[in-house]
């Protein structure tokens, strides 16, 4: 299968593509879109693991008052760099109706959910870019026997670096300035009650 792109999408603007772009794209654009290196990146269709994984979490993390929980909004990380995580907490104060993109300085945590096609950016280049940036919290959840097991990252600030901070299979227990208690040994599909 061949597949056409929009005329608007090659060879794209002039000295690549910058996060302010975005919210100028065409009506016809995918409705997630992430920015890395100045390349536009289109999100695969969401897997039922994916979607319940993220459900998950927006559910189950309860922040102080001061932290909301979002999902599937841009971080801008710098001209070139607006990648699209699947669960955020934010300062509550940096949401707006507007509101299309959050500052690294507003983010307390991102969380990815791998899939096969964001494998090697959900390992290897995101991490990189958002401590770089200076989030304190890194979450990356990959699927292992049907269910999800979380790897948890805290920044090193003098080096702007992730350290491992544990992998959590079946149950999430950490402190991220608050505690958080998470089962992960969901049913699939999980019952409306949960």
């Amino acid at each position: 299968m061949v597949m056409t792109l929009p005329e608007w999408f090659y060879p794209g603007p002039a000295g690549g593509w910058t996060a302010d772009m975005l919210d100028h794209l065409p009506a016809d654009a995918p409705r997630h879109v992430e920015l890395i290196d100045g390349s536009l990146i289109m999100m695969s269709p969401q897997t039922a693991f994916h979607m319940y994984a993220v459900r998950l979490f927006e559910k189950h993390l309860n922040p102080p008052g001061d932290l909301a929980v979002v999902r599937e909004m841009t971080v801008t990380l710098g001209l070139r760099q607006r990648p699209e995580p699947d669960v955020l907490l934010v300062r509550r104060s940096a949401i707006g109706d507007e509101t299309t993109s959050y500052k690294p300085e507003d983010v307390h945590l991102v969380v990815e959910v791998a899939s096969a096609e964001s494998l090697e950016r959900d390992r290897t280049t995101k991490p990189i870019k958002y401590s770089n940036a200076g989030i304190k919290h890194f979450w990356r959840v990959e699927k292992e026997h049907g269910l999800p097991v979380v790897y948890t990252f805290e920044l090193e600030p003098t080096v702007k670096a992730y350290v491992p901070t544990g992998i959590h299979r079946k149950r999430l227990q950490t402190d991220i300035g608050f505690a958080v208690d998470i089962d992960l040994q969901m049913e699939w599909p999980p019952r409306s009650d949960q």
